[in-house]
């Protein structure tokens, strides 16, 4: 229901010696879960999350269509896209974030994901056909978001029966929004790569909607949650600012195109804070990743600055490093803050993969004060958060639904939880799921195949609880975060 984060560490027991040895040393697991089935149900979640008229390759059929008339009440066609999580809203800024990992996973590991690479591009399709939309319908403006955030919450009624107010928000000129802006121009120019060689017409569209995007962004600057206030606080507050974003969406303009200015322009933001998160609101660890690959692969010394940021934040995660700001808990897992935790430890992993793979082509270490790490050192940890959310935990117990023989049965997701129009045509008001589908200990009657929940506590417990979105939500961030390591992973094991 709510979704808020913040940009510190939350305090957790210590964790144990034993596992450093083995992560530090690159010792490997005794075994490994089936990470192309995983793969696969990571993508097929995002069918489960479509707003709009679905398709007949829908394989998700408990799912019908909704949210047909979004946008009419700005008299434009906002159909589309993805509701973020468990509720029906459309929230613009995780969903591009979310389509911009989509992307990046895509373009680093799609070599990887065999015949999934198709899913992938759909999924991502599904996002960016809705964003041109956003982004085209009205000169000077840009839709952000459908959908009454709290009225939404109020009620616990199916996508399909919607009956609350689909209003339309957006930002513009004199309302700016240079965070989702931003975070829209990266989503955009990370998607025009992914399409580049299979849909070269689609793909020159993307970029130039990301290119028109990136400029609103920095022309006029300020946070959306400052222009929409409660339509995006408390649920997707810009905590961080913006400067993050418009470092990103400039970082992925510059890969997409190569054009010096955004280069110059990112190089005179300042955007030099410290972090030891990346996450929807947070992109600063992101940016410096993607930018550091021109140091690592390519040599150019014009990103050294960039590479020494991306391993200050290595050193801040990696468990025995001098510098480390990361708690685990005694299973072994990534432990940032409370709500929602495997949104954080989904978006580092990727990152400490990704990061491994840059190092690999020049075969490159470095230090955390007298710790030594090289790509081994990151792959070795990131495998070992991917092995414990699939289930090599404390619990055994798999967080992604549909995968494995133990995963959460009572997901925080409305869709899920009440029957489908299949197997009961007639609406449910929005009031009526509350007592009969949300406060009840009963499963779900839908399998939201391959959807990432919030995840355990720092004491590894799960209650399986739907009444607890802090830990039984799923979101479409989580999923998109994991399918580049999930790639990696099925494309160096056999299952």
């Amino acid at each position: 229901m709510g979704k808020r984060v913040t940009s510190s560490s939350s305090p957790c027991i210590s964790f144990l010696f034993f596992f450093f040895s083995l992560v530090l040393l690159g010792c490997p697991s005794l075994g490994h879960p089936n990470y192309k089935d995983a793969l696969a149900k990571s993508i097929l979640f995002f069918q489960g999350q479509r707003s709009g008229r679905l398709p007949t390759g829908q394989q998700i059929t408990w799912r019908s269509n909704s949210g047909l008339s979004d946008g009419s009440l700005a008299h434009v066609d906002l159909t589309g896209g993805y509701y973020d999580a468990g509720d029906n809203v459309k929230f613009n800024f995780p969903m591009a974030y979310t389509t911009t990992m989509l992307s990046w996973g895509t373009l680093e590991y799609g070599k990887r994901m065999g015949p999934e690479i198709q899913n992938a591009r759909a999924a991502i399709r599904w996002a960016t056909d809705y964003f041109i939309k956003c982004a085209t319908a009205t000169p000077n403006t840009l839709y952000v978001g459908v959908g009454d955030p709290t009225t939404d919450h109020k009620c616990w009624e199916r996508p399909e029966d919607m009956d609350t107010a689909r209003t339309v928000y957006s930002v513009s000129a004199s309302k700016p929004g240079s965070d989702v802006a931003g975070e829209t121009a990266a989503a955009l120019a990370a998607a025009s790569m992914v399409f580049r060689k299979v849909d070269p017409k689609y793909s020159r569209l993307l970029l130039a909607t990301a290119k028109k995007v990136m400029q609103f962004a920095m022309q006029y600057r300020g946070a959306y949650s400052d222009s929409l206030g409660s339509a995006v606080c408390p649920f997707y507050c810009s905590y961080s600012g913006y400067k993050d974003e418009l470092l990103w969406g400039a970082a992925w303009l510059w890969r997409a195109t190569n054009d010096a200015s955004y280069l110059n322009f990112l190089q005179t933001l300042g955007a030099n804070d410290a972090t030891d998160i990346f996450s929807w609101d947070n992109k600063l660890a992101g940016a410096r990743v993607l930018l550091a690959r021109r140091s690592l692969v390519d040599n150019d010394k014009r990103f050294e600055s960039f590479k020494q940021q991306a391993e200050d934040f290595m050193c801040r995660i990696i468990p025995n490093s001098p510098s480390s700001s990361t708690s685990y808990t005694q299973g072994g897992l990534m432990f940032k803050l409370a709500e929602s935790n495997l949104q954080y430890v989904t978006s580092i992993t990727f990152l400490l993969s990704t990061y491994a793979k840059y190092m690999t082509t020049s075969k490159y270490t470095f230090n955390c004060g007298n710790v030594r790490v090289s790509s081994s050192t990151l792959r070795n940890l990131a495998k070992q958060q991917v092995d414990y959310i699939l289930g090599e935990n404390p619990l055994k117990m798999s967080y992604m639904v549909g995968f494995g023989a133990n995963f959460p049965k009572r997901i925080h997701h409305r869709g899920s939880s009440i029957p489908s129009k299949a197997s009961h045509p007639q609406a449910f008001g929005c009031d009526n799921g509350f007592q009969s589908f949300f406060y009840t200990s009963n499963p779900n009657p839908n399998t939201l195949t391959g959807a990432i929940v919030g995840g355990p506590n720092q004491n590894d417990g799960f209650p399986d609880d739907r009444t607890d979105y802090s830990h039984s939500e799923p979101a479409t961030y989580i999923n998109a975060a994991i399918v580049g390591p999930l790639a990696y992973l099925a494309g160096s094991y056999s299952s």
